[in-house]
């Protein structure tokens, strides 16, 4: 019975995604889709290469890449067959979402609703990308494990590790666990005391197998050089590290209106606090997990995304349930519907809500004007664009464009002189804020001032085609 009853949430789920998400499921490829994981998927289903080829080899996982690999060769490779498919990951989502909260005394109806409609899930939920992917097998395991489910919880801890590399966080957390006393069966023997524990050792060894796979077609266990300086020295920088986990309690505890639910318990925290001393042991192992999992992807991690908080929203959406005031709870639904289409003033990634849609459009915009007009010139531009016009699979072109690449916009680096046309597009939110963040992101983080039309101009470029969407913007220099 309760596998049907997870079958028929799981439907519920997938249906309410794909009618949401019905006028996006043509929408082509976004920043990491087409410059890592979409190349990389297409590896396994042209060539069978689970290392990539296409792009640069890093220590990802290749689960999600298979598949979608999968997915297009039962289906026929398209930008639609990878949403529907990404959507019918998310589903099992919504559906274990559900199912965490009713073992955790949470309203499973509200965990369920304020996942649907928080704005990082909404995007990422259609988005050929990892970490939605390990939010759903991170909830279904810890629906298994509460459930003393422990073998069928490893297997599930195995395709984790195999779909996000810093997901090995839980199958540790599991296994110790399932050690300490009162959080295991009582057993008879020593045996049967050890082997629970046991199981989470697949997930490390798979995971072992994977690197050893990549040390062996790169030289490198973690696939490149350059990202692993990048995801590890890099982000243990002591400054970088600190506004890194300032930015995880903002964005967890008072971004996209989750300051009301903040507010909420600590109010009740103050005059219930003999209630927070006594968490059942089910609650203290998600918090555990959630403040465990927190740390090592904003550890491990130079660009500190958003999305690679997703594995913890469940149980985030599973204690703002548990606030014991509708009022508050309808409010925080009604905060993060608004937040999918309101733009913070602040920069912040475009894939945490629907501007990626508009960055989308006006990519879509631009490459197609270019494409009218320039066929035959060189492009010069800032990635992700240039990948998206020499690749029509991506969706943005018919036939492929030459395009010279920038490492960005950045007035000191940004060279236009090897090609005839010159596409800029906004980067970076232009947020009220932005000027007075400008001097820690330019000292901290490489941050400089974008070209702009007068340097363009003193180039002898012309503007001859601006396009806008969303305070977003594109626009299309030509030098005559």
């Amino acid at each position: 019975m309760r596998s049907l009853s997870a079958v028929r949430w799981w439907c519920l789920g997938f249906a309410l995604l794909l009618a949401t998400h019905a006028p996006l499921l043509s929408l082509p490829y976004f920043w990491d889709e087409l410059g890592q994981f979409i190349p990389a998927s297409l590896d396994i289903l042209q060539s069978g290469a689970w290392v990539p080829r296409m792009t640069t080899p890093n220590v990802h996982p290749p689960g999600v890449m298979a598949y979608l690999a999968l997915v297009w060769r039962i289906f026929g490779y398209s930008i639609t067959a990878t949403r529907i498919a990404m959507l019918a990951v998310a589903a099992l989502g919504l559906a274990s979402t559900y199912a965490l909260a009713k073992r955790l005394g949470a309203s499973p109806f509200w965990s369920a609703l304020l996942l649907f409609v928080t704005p990082l899930f909404f995007t990422q939920s259609m988005m050929a990308q990892l970490d939605m992917p390990a939010m759903a097998l991170t909830t279904a395991a810890l629906v298994l494990f509460l459930d003393r489910r422990y073998a069928w919880c490893a297997a599930c801890c195995t395709l984790l590790v195999l779909t996000k590399e810093t997901s090995i966080v839980a199958p540790i957390v599991f296994a110790v666990a399932v050690s300490r006393t009162g959080l295991r069966p009582v057993t008879r023997d020593i045996f049967h005391r050890l082997r629970e524990p046991a199981y989470f050792l697949a997930p490390l060894i798979a995971l072992g197998i994977w690197l050893l796979v990549l040390r062996a077609a790169t030289g490198n266990v973690l696939g490149d050089s350059e990202f692993a300086q990048y995801n590890v020295g890099y982000a243990l920088n002591p400054v970088r590290a600190l506004f890194a986990i300032l930015r995880r309690i903002f964005y967890l505890f008072f971004a996209d209106f989750r300051v009301l639910g903040t507010a909420a318990a600590i109010w009740l925290w103050s005059k219930h606090r003999q209630t927070f001393a006594k968490l059942n042991p089910a609650w203290k192992l998600c918090l555990v997990f959630g403040v465990l999992q927190t740390l090592a992807v904003t550890l491990l991690g130079g660009a500190a995304l958003e999305r690679y908080l997703l594995p913890v929203f469940p149980i985030l959406c599973a204690a703002l349930a548990s606030i014991p005031k509708t009022g508050i709870r309808a409010g925080l639904v009604a905060g993060l519907a608004i937040s999918n289409f309101w733009a913070p003033p602040y920069p912040f990634p475009f894939e945490n809500n629907l501007a990626v849609v508009d960055f989308v459009r006006l990519q879509q915009r631009a490459a197609a004007y270019v494409e009218a007009n320039y066929p035959s010139e060189e492009v010069a531009s800032a990635w992700p664009f240039t990948d998206a016009i020499r690749r029509p699979e991506f969706g943005y072109v018919s036939k492929p464009l030459h395009a010279v690449d920038s490492r960005d916009f950045a007035v000191s680096v940004f060279d236009p002189k090897q090609a005839r046309v010159v596409v800029v597009y906004t980067r970076v939110w232009p947020g009220g804020l932005l000027p007075y963040l400008s001097p820690i992101m330019r000292r901290f983080y490489g941050y400089d001032r974008p070209i702009t039309a007068d340097d363009l101009g003193r180039r002898n470029f012309h503007r001859v085609g601006y396009f806008e969407q969303g305070g977003q913007s594109a626009e299309i220099y030509a030098h005559p």
